[in-house]
């Protein structure tokens, strides 16, 4: 197994351009949390014209709701959800400048594309492991929709944070390709 590749956030179109479907990534820096509700909030601002309360260019969005942190603890649990639910909203974000995106399952051919245009990655982080990935999160606050609760976009700092790259810049789909492969067996 090839050694995992240590990246630093935000990321650049020369970072996702070196990266390949299949890679394991430990990423370093900031992350932002955002899932449905912010999605279509932060669609809306694009469509209007109008700033995002953050700035997303370079930056990659954790597609998850963190449970409340116990005591002692910066964040509680934070597993990846389905990204999917995001679709509708993403491309327009990945041509806003976002360059990854953090989640679990499949995305549309819409999404793709836009990947494939605009340079941006999508990572995938294993489900069920939230209270194990939340150990590599240093520091967490809610930086805008705060009436969302579990779903306001949260600034994540991160060390070492374990993804596997799904898609990456050339349109190759790590899930497609293992699908072929366990059907040829």
């Amino acid at each position: 197994m090839t050694e995992a590749i240590t990246l630093q956030t935000p990321l650049s179109d020369g970072d996702v351009e070196k990266l390949h479907a299949g890679n394991r990534v430990l990423l370093n820096g900031v992350l932002y949390t955002a899932r449905d509700a912010a999605h279509k909030r932060l669609h809306e601002l694009l469509q209007a014209g109008k700033p995002l309360p953050v700035d997303l260019r370079g930056q990659v969005i954790y597609y998850t709701g963190p449970t409340p942190a116990k005591p002692g603890r910066v964040i509680g649990s934070a597993g990846p959800t389905t990204s999917g639910r995001m679709d509708v909203y993403t491309p327009a974000l990945i041509a806003y400048g976002l360059k990854g995106m953090i989640g679990k399952g499949p995305r549309s051919q819409d999404v793709l594309d836009a990947m494939k245009h605009y340079k941006a990655v999508y990572f995938g982080a294993t489900g069920g492991a939230g209270a194990l990935l939340a150990r590599r999160i240093k520091k967490a606050e809610i930086v805008a929709y705060e009436d969302l609760g579990p779903e306001a976009i949260y600034r994540l700092e991160v060390e070492d944070f374990p993804v596997i790259v799904i898609n990456d810049v050339r349109g190759r789909d790590l899930y497609a390709e293992g699908v072929r492969a366990y059907a040829k067996t």
